[in-house]
């Protein structure tokens, strides 16, 4: 397959898992500042939920350039309809189909209607509309429209190199943001050591669940409380949930496998190495290590399997 072909691919599907992503973490953080919340901490203000998007995407420069005040408003339409903010749902999904755009060829017929489709419906949306039409309700539809594109892909597309990118795309993207998530909870909403593992509020660690699709998972396997150890644990090293990292990587690391054929290439040595960690990890150690260091070294770990995808594979001269 030619990298230009690949790259298109895998950036399509990374751009539609990233929209899912922020749909997500914006309709939680709605749902959030319906509610009063705080951290519990003698002394502290009421919390902002939505500074945590800002702090989760890192965006927080760019949106004050343009908004002078935090509000749902300014950050949905920020998050949401900016064409500026390459990290907006406006922008991501209309890369997507550009990306799709350019590899009609490798696609099905039914992939390209479903992406299609999606940027057109949202394209004749404004912040109005999406008002009209219910703040949450919007985010269910991004959600399900990535939902049926994934659902279409696995259906219809022939299993050959193109699926591969497409698929690799897709659970290298999912472990960033499930990284990312986690950190900021534990991080910047519980920023001591003595608070992590303490009397933290019921409805945060609810909205870092939902957040990911993993409240009713959760729930399933633990069936008592939520704890800040066993989230890590549910999200970090769990093998049968597809959102955490091990789940992730135990799948790139399967997909590199499959484009290396007999070779043995370094995106598959790095793959390999950072799966074997997690499956091999104690979230006894985890913790040891401090939650925020060991999420910090994966997503270098991920960054350094990003960089040797793109020479490898997506842009060959990529130095």
């Amino acid at each position: 397959m030619l990298s230009r072909s690949a790259n298109d691919l895998f950036w399509m599907s990374r751009n539609v898992e990233r929209a899912e992503n922020v749909a997500r973490m914006l309709d939680v953080t709605y749902r959030m500042s319906l509610l009063p919340y705080r951290v519990v901490e003698t002394g502290e203000k009421w919390a902002e939920p939505w500074a945590l998007p800002l702090v989760i995407t890192g965006l927080a420069t760019s949106f004050y350039q343009a908004n002078e005040t935090l509000t749902a408003e300014n950050m949905i339409r920020f998050m949401v309809f900016d064409a500026a903010n390459p990290s907006s749902i406006h922008s991501l999904l209309q890369s997507a189909r550009e990306n799709a755009r350019g590899q009609r060829g490798e696609l099905t017929s039914e992939m390209w209607e479903s992406i299609n489709s999606t940027w057109i419906e949202f394209r004749g949306l404004d912040y109005e509309r999406l008002l009209a039409r219910g703040v949450s309700e919007f985010f269910d539809w991004v959600k399900t429209r990535s939902h049926l594109f994934r659902g279409v892909t696995v259906g219809t597309m022939r299993r050959d190199e193109g699926y591969h990118f497409t698929r690799l795309g897709t659970h290298l993207e999912r472990a960033d943001n499930t990284a990312r998530i986690l950190d900021v909870k534990y991080h910047t909403l519980l920023p001591t050591v003595d608070d992590v593992g303490g009397a933290v509020d019921y409805y945060q660690w609810g909205s870092l669940l939902r957040s990911v699709g993993a409240f009713e998972s959760y729930r399933k396997i633990y069936r008592d409380a939520i704890t800040p150890y066993r989230v890590a644990e549910l999200l970090i090293l769990r093998l049968d949930m597809p959102r955490s990292l091990h789940f992730c990587m135990v799948e790139t690391f399967n997909i590199l496998c499959s484009l290396a054929h007999a070779e043995r290439l370094e995106p598959e040595r790095l793959a390999g190495e950072i799966q074997s960690q997690l499956h091999y990890g104690r979230i006894e150690k985890v913790f040891e290590t401090g939650l925020h260091e060991y999420l910090m070294a994966f997503l270098d770990r991920i960054e350094t399997l990003n960089i040797a995808i793109n020479k490898y594979f997506l842009v060959p001269d990529y130095a």
